[in-house]
């Protein structure tokens, strides 16, 4: 795999998130809550984040299980509604499309690759069905017989045979499944994909496999990834820029190779700690301390301080903000009053899993 960086990214931003929150009301039925005397309960799934994501780049999400990674990327492909804050596409405010052949003009423009090869085909339509989907619903072939060359063509294009579109999806492989899932997804010819911890349920080897091909469709197609996973060895190596997400809240930003080099936020530092230390280099780690706290009733201030060994009163009582520093952001009292130990990282912290 070619190093962090490498993938063309330009400067323009092709997506830009402002603000963006995603409350769920998980309260019990209002009855109950009048019998019992509880309040509503809201779940802040995704509370306010700022990002942006440059053309031909591949900008990573990573953090614990339950921190709102997934929820994120189905607020940008349109899955949920956001509770505030604004989605702008190539220049275009995503809730300001109007007509509903606008509003298809922008979901042609990217689509999504979900975690579970499993689940997200259809166990009763053939693989050429699965993939022609989005060309009927876009009006993208005009006959049958450009349908059946886009859909052969598509599954050469991931490393499939035109013969196994008269297939079911039971007949094939996990790995195999993932590629039919990016041939459906690159069937509109998007600009943006989505991926949502793509290679999480496959086998390590199969996971190089699919991760080498979608990197060298980028470079073929000119894609733009906004790519999710907690696996911090493949985010390392595919990413161009990664932003760590913890409770709803982004707490740090930066490049693959400055966040792993010169990790500043104390969570993020104790996730790379979490890495194998593969040169046995007998540095002393510490392990994540504690648990993620319930994100109904999240802790005050810093939603972190309750786990990190560097907070005081003020990350108690005050939320700190995302601060840009250079090309590195973080969300850090401590950091930003100078409490925290210098990091030392290797130059080449991960061992190449692809």
């Amino acid at each position: 795999m070619p190093e962090p960086g490498n993938s063309g990214a330009q400067d323009t931003p092709i997506l830009q998130v402002r603000g963006l929150a995603k409350h769920f009301d998980v309260s019990k039925p209002w009855l109950t809550r009048v019998v019992e005397g509880q309040p509503r309960q809201i779940l802040k799934a995704v509370d306010g984040i700022d990002f942006e994501i440059c053309k031909g780049e591949t900008f990573s999400l990573v953090g614990e299980s339950g921190c709102g990674k997934s929820t994120v990327a189905k607020l940008i492909v349109g899955l949920h509604a956001p509770s505030s804050g604004r989605i702008v596409f190539d220049g275009r405010d995503v809730a300001a499309a109007g007509s509903r052949k606008e509003v298809a003009s922008l979901r042609r423009r990217w689509q999504m690759i979900f975690q579970d090869p499993y689940a997200s085909l259809n166990p009763r339509w053939r693989v050429r069905d699965i993939i022609a989907e989005p060309l009927r619903t876009f009006g993208l072939v005009t006959s049958r017989d450009d349908l059946q060359d886009r859909v052969a063509e598509l599954l050469l294009q991931v490393g499939l045979s035109p013969q196994d579109g008269e297939k079911y999806p039971h007949e094939f492989s996990g790995g195999q499944r993932q590629r039919i899932s990016i041939a459906r997804a690159l069937s509109s010819k998007p600009e943006f994909l989505v991926c949502d911890e793509p290679t999480s349920a496959l086998d390590v080897s199969v996971q190089a496999q699919i991760l080498n091909l979608m990197k060298d469709l980028q470079t073929e197609l000119g894609l733009t990834y906004l790519f999710i996973s907690h696996n911090l060895a493949v985010v390392y190596h595919v990413s161009d820029k990664i932003a760590v997400m913890y409770l709803g809240r982004l707490c740090e930003v930066a490049s693959a190779r400055d966040l792993f080099q010169r990790p500043q936020h104390p969570y993020t530092r104790l996730l790379l700690d979490t890495v194998p230390d593969l040169d046995m280099t007998g540095k002393e780690r510490a392990p994540v301390a504690g648990e993620v706290p319930n994100p109904i009733n999240p802790p005050t201030g810093c939603a972190f301080h309750p786990r990190c060994p560097f907070a005081n009163d003020r990350c108690k009582s005050e939320t700190p903000r995302l601060l840009q520093s250079g090309d590195h952001a973080i969300a850090c009292h401590a950091a930003e009053e100078g409490r925290l130990p210098e990091a030392e990282r290797s130059a080449e912290p991960l061992a190449a899993t692809t």
